[in-house]
């Protein structure tokens, strides 16, 4: 029964596109490029390889007046491609540096999505920021979207000092977006409900009170979560409809 209902929720949790949205190739000069049919994507593909043996790819976008670095996980049903033209957004308006990056399995990534591959791919983008790039957790924020939840939450509780944490339709666990339950079973998946309590930064939680795939209580329920440090919980709803 657990493998079954695990497998269901595996199956539930990642739809990469395909055929991906791009392509990574090698230029003359050794630089990567991501090549994509739909968009021009400039260079900045990071071809980092983890331990397992996959090849995870990752776009770096500089902001050269930004101080803090954005660490961004996608949901489950979009690869980087699909992400640029947001990112290139968010690295403007919020003055960031932002590293995007695809899942095992995902866009030009190598290997198979599972739970435990979207953690060892966070580690090894997390240790480019930090050998590559000399990014401090102090300087860090980690943005997890819906399935990204996952890994986000998982990196959060092992680095004290980040700057923040943002959840974006994030879930309470993989199988509490298949059925109601209340309690935590061995063979669930990302159980984001039992891992945010030890995030010692900041969390922002954003969720649409209108979301029709993560029921918006899955947010609510992690911001009762977080544990308030130096004051209270600070909550606003959203604009009321005429």
């Amino acid at each position: 029964m657990g493998c079954m209902v695990s497998h269901l929720a595996a199956k539930f949790a990642f739809f990469p596109p395909s055929p991906p949205t791009y392509q990574v190739k090698k230029r003359d000069d050794g630089k990567l490029v991501a090549v994509s049919s739909s968009m021009p994507i400039p260079p900045h593909g990071e071809d980092n390889s983890l331990d397992r043996g996959n090849k995870i790819v990752a776009f770096y976008l500089r902001n050269p007046y930004a101080r803090l670095t954005l660490l961004y996980s996608h949901g489950n049903a979009a690869d980087l491609g699909q992400l640029y033209d947001l990112f290139v957004q968010l690295k403007v308006n919020l003055r960031v540096n932002l590293m995007g990056y695809d899942y095992s399995g995902y866009g030009a990534s190598t290997g198979k999505p599972s739970e435990s591959n979207t953690y060892a791919d966070i580690e090894a983008v997390y240790e480019c920021l930090e050998t590559e790039y000399g990014v401090s957790q102090e300087d860090l924020i980690l943005y997890g979207q819906s399935v990204g939840s996952g890994p986000t939450l998982h990196l959060a509780a092992k680095l004290p000092r980040l700057r923040g944490v943002v959840l974006h339709s994030a879930i309470l666990s993989g199988l509490r977006v298949l059925c109601h339950v209340k309690f935590t079973f061995c063979f669930d998946i990302y159980k984001n409900v039992n891992k945010i309590w030890k995030v010692k930064c900041p969390v922002l939680v954003i969720h649409g009170t209108e979301d029709d795939v993560v029921h918006w209580l899955h947010g609510n329920g992690l911001w009762k979560k977080v544990h308030p440090r130096n004051g209270e919980h600070d909550h606003r709803n959203p604009p009321q409809k005429d």
